[in-house]
């Protein structure tokens, strides 16, 4: 948990019972952990609204990139339509 070993973690408890109090610890860490669960909640809010966004940028490139090929096969497959000038030389 946060590259912290047991002899660390219980240094930094004894230390927190001696600058905070016994009678206030439990609210300390109890406030803590709801800070930390918020926390971890609004960061995978985060993570999910980015990674629906991302999708959603590659399905209208997608469809945009889609609508440019079909407008390129349409103009592709359309004859050509002659003009006047263009018939006149030929019947010359």
């Amino acid at each position: 948990m946060f590259g912290i070993g047991m002899p660390e973690m219980i240094v930094i408890l004894v230390i927190a019972l001696i600058v905070i109090g016994p009678q206030k610890l439990p609210e300390l860490a109890k406030s803590l952990g709801k800070g930390l669960a918020e926390f971890k909640k609004a960061s995978d809010d985060f993570q999910r609204n980015m990674q629906e966004e991302t999708r959603r940028e590659e399905v209208d490139e997608l469809i945009k990139k889609k609508q440019a090929e079909e407008s390129e096969l349409a103009t592709a497959t359309q004859p050509k339509e002659t003009t006047s000038a263009d018939e006149s030389k030929k019947s010359a």
